[in-house]
């Protein structure tokens, strides 16, 4: 029989009282303020300074099913930190630090706008949060937050105030998260700072792992007691169950979500238990690359999680089922990939290299020692990375192998290379070099990251591994304009370039390093001698003109920039100001004066093609006719040519850096340079324009270095040019070169108040760039003569 109108109201009303009464009413009743969550762990985290011994097994850590023992649980856990607190005489507390009215945010997240939010009494000891019904004596005690050393505490957040009128204070426990809440900013700092004080004054917090750890370090020496400590505590050893709970104590609260990185993390402790379900995925995967470079990706990302990944690694590699199998295996490779990396921190590191010699001993020549040895040697030589390995790497590190490397030659076939995870830049352009036949040249060659429309020299420390990760990661992305980038062995210091074999391989990249500043425009000339050096090209190319001669594309044979410039330049609409008038153009645009002016665009860009097309043919046609001149001249005639043409301007031999100098010699505002890095001196160039407009011999330079990461100072006698660049390490870098060379000493000069005012972090450039660590004072040789 259905229920009368009157008492469906009523049960209605009873149960919204009852909703209402569980989430703001039970907190006086219950003791903790709210219901427990479920153990994250079977074991406690314990202090530093306690030094009992594991006698009794620590079990893989695993959920309670009872409410009851759950209840037990955190009950025996909060007492073996803090004492139990029970009603007593809460103003006259001698161990209270701070003590105050504040609003505690309840299970709904956020305040509810239409409840009228309670205020509690707190108090802050120092071991605990704790807060009760009122301050008065005998008041209930609520609920406590056990403080240790891995609480965290976030300070009153500016847009909530905004939001809702209230400044939060946010504490976050093992297992609870308080979130209370003040209309006055001044008493948020004041517990924010008091709770920041009881935190640092705790011990570290260790867990049994860690303590398991420094037993086993102990006991190395020791079998007996080794089995015994392997046998008696499951924590160190495979398991086939998820980990609720990290091998490695871990700072409660979230993360900084601003941290560099595509993906959103949550807490470490939280990450942690992820990575280990990830893990175990790998058993079972057919294709675990993918999966290898998301973990190590997440390590990159997150760097305190790389000891935990260790940890992890090394307990499910410690008496699995099946030794030797399939998912044993892929962990054994994971953890390969790992140690050619990441570098753990020195206690796991000695924790790891004793799993390394245990396995080795228990499985002699089985593919698990084969790992061991293989991981062994890659910890002696990891530095860390910039990126993680690339799919061809983790591949290539699954078997233990060498990766092939191209390198492309100007004017050569290009040379394939064998490369490990810890290969250097400056050890793949020695062994080019020695390759090559180079090694009596006076100049200085290095290896270039190459594409069509930028080009940068490799760092000498840079690990060409991340160089292959990050052409990996470009070719992954739309870059349909933009053919994949490459590595390129060329010049990189001319120290002589006049007595140079013309029959020589060297002589042959010269040229083309020299043909490929032409078409960047930076060999500044007039239109006739570029037509001319074209010509001189395809004569190398092709020998004598021929009409079934193979043509290269205009842009391969002159600079494109000179072509671009004889178009007429675009119409300039000066931008409306008028709100009125911005309006009326934004309606404008989307109806029919927008489709007219989008033909009109449309029109005006057909007609500048057929332009640029005419404009070619015709400079192709002058090519040509120049070409046709040049009957009879053979290969090597042409080349040297070429390259007496271009030696006709000053600045051949010199590396140009586009800068922008904001300290100029004539007293102007900052304008666009070249900075041209040659042997003997450093010039300052407009770009196009053949002569400098000043040049600095290396004697009259007294330091040089990094004001922070976009800037590069030059200090000139009594001047200091400072020049906004994007290449600060490469200009650092080649000048210190082209000193070693001379045999300059270099001396620090002593410390100086900077440049720029002082960034909360310090300037770290890559490794190998030692001259863009700071300035340096420059002293020539003895017995040399300033010019």
């Amino acid at each position: 029989m259905p229920f009368p109108g009157g008492l469906w109201w009523l049960l209605c009303c009873r149960r919204g009282f009852t909703l209402l009464r569980r989430d703001y009413g039970e907190a006086e009743r219950d003791g903790d303020g709210e219901a427990e969550e479920e153990e994250e762990a079977s074991f406690e985290l314990r202090a530093q300074g306690d030094q009992g011994s594991l006698e009794v097994s620590l079990s893989q850590p695993t959920r309670s099913s009872s409410g009851s023992e759950r209840s037990l649980l955190v009950a025996e856990e909060m007492r073996s930190l803090i004492v139990e607190k029970g009603p007593g005489p809460v103003e006259d507390d001698p161990d209270a630090l701070v003590k105050g009215w504040l609003q505690r945010e309840m299970r709904g997240c956020m305040k509810t706008p239409w409840i009228r939010p309670r205020k509690y009494w707190f108090v802050l000891t120092p071991d605990s949060l704790d807060y009760y019904s009122s301050n008065e004596k005998g008041a209930r005690h609520l609920g406590s937050l056990v403080l240790t050393s891995l609480c965290s505490v976030l300070w009153p957040d500016k847009q909530l105030y905004k939001e809702t009128g209230y400044w939060s204070v946010t504490v976050f426990g093992r297992k609870h998260c308080y979130r209370l809440y003040t209309e006055h900013l001044n008493e948020a700092v004041r517990w924010v700072c008091a709770v920041q004080k009881v935190i640092d004054s705790k011990a570290p917090v260790q867990t049994p792992t860690q303590l398991l750890m420094r037993d086993v370090e102990e006991h190395r020496d020791s079998p007996e007691i080794l089995e015994q400590i392997y046998r008696c505590n499951p924590i160190l050893r495979y398991t086939s169950g998820p980990l609720y709970a990290p091998l490695l104590p871990f700072p409660y609260g979230s993360l900084d979500q601003s941290a560099p990185g595509p993906r959103s993390y949550t807490t470490l402790r939280d990450e942690a238990v992820k990575l280990f379900n990830s893990l175990q995925q790998l058993e079972s995967e057919r294709d675990p690359v993918p999966l290898m470079q998301g973990v190590l990706q997440t390590c990159l990302d997150l760097p305190p999680l790389v000891d935990e990944i260790y940890c992890q690694l090394v307990k499910q590699t410690t008496e699995p089922p099946a030794p030797g199998g399939q998912g044993d295996l892929h962990y054994w490779q994971l953890l390969t990939c790992m140690s050619c990396t990441f570098l753990p921190s020195p206690p796991v590191l000695r924790f790891l290299h004793f799993h390394l010699d245990r396995t080795e001993n228990r499985f002699p020549a089985s593919e698990m020692a084969k790992y061991a040895c293989f991981i062994r040697e890659a910890l002696g030589k990891t530095k860390g990375r910039e990126c993680v390995p690339s799919l061809e790497e983790i591949l290539v590190l699954m078997q233990r192998q060498e990766m092939i490397c191209t390198v492309h030659c100007p004017g050569a076939p290009a040379c394939s290379v064998a490369i490990s995870s810890h290969t250097t830049a400056e050890e793949v352009a020695q062994e080019l070099v020695s390759r090559l036949g180079l090694s009596q040249s006076p100049n200085l060659f290095a290896l270039y990251e190459q594409s069509r429309r930028r080009e940068q020299p490799v760092g000498s420390a840079t690990l060409l591994a991340d160089v292959l990760t990050r052409f990996e990661n470009l070719a992954g992305e739309d870059r349909e304009q933009d053919p994949p980038c490459r590595l390129c062995f060329k010049h990189y210091g001319f120290l002589d370039t006049d007595n140079v074999p013309r029959d020589s391989l060297e002589f042959a990249l010269l040229f083309e390093q020299a043909h490929e500043m032409v078409l960047r425009g930076y060999v500044p000339t007039s239109e006739e001698t570029l037509q001319t050096l074209a010509a001189l090209r395809l004569q190398s190319l092709n020998s004598d003109f021929s009409t079934h001669a193979p043509f290269p594309r205009l842009e391969e044979l002159f600079p494109p920039h000179v072509l671009h410039a004889r178009l007429p330049p675009p119409p300039h609409r000066p931008p409306t100001k008028c709100r009125g008038a911005r309006l009326r153009a934004g309606l404008l645009a989307g109806g029919l004066w927008g489709q007219a002016l989008a033909k009109q665009r449309a029109e005006r860009d057909q007609r500048l093609r057929g332009r640029l097309r005419e404009e070619g043919a015709s400079t192709m046609a002058a090519i040509v006719e120049k070409w046709k001149l040049l009957q009879g001249m053979g290969r090597p005639e042409a080349m040297a040519a070429y390259m007496a043409l271009v030696r006709e301007w000053p600045g051949f031999g010199s590396t140009l850096f586009d800068v922008d100098l904001h300290v100029s010699p004539v007293g102007c505002g900052p304008q666009r340079l070249w900075l041209g890095i040659g042997a003997k001196a450093v010039s300052l160039y407009k770009p196009g324009e053949p002569e400098p407009l000043d040049s600095f011999c290396y004697g009259r330079i007294s330091s040089f270095g990094a004001s922070d990461r976009s800037t590069f100072r030059l200090s000139v006698e009594d001047r200091d040019l400072l020049f906004e660049t994007s290449q600060v390490e490469e200009i650092a870098q080649l000048l210190n070169t082209y000193l070693t060379s001379a045999g300059t000493q270099r001396l620090p000069r002593p410390q100086e108040p900077p440049s720029s005012p002082p960034t909360s972090e310090p300037t770290v450039l890559p490794q190998g760039l030692c001259t863009a660590a700071g300035p340096w004072q420059l002293r020539p040789p003895v017995g040399s003569s300033h010019s």
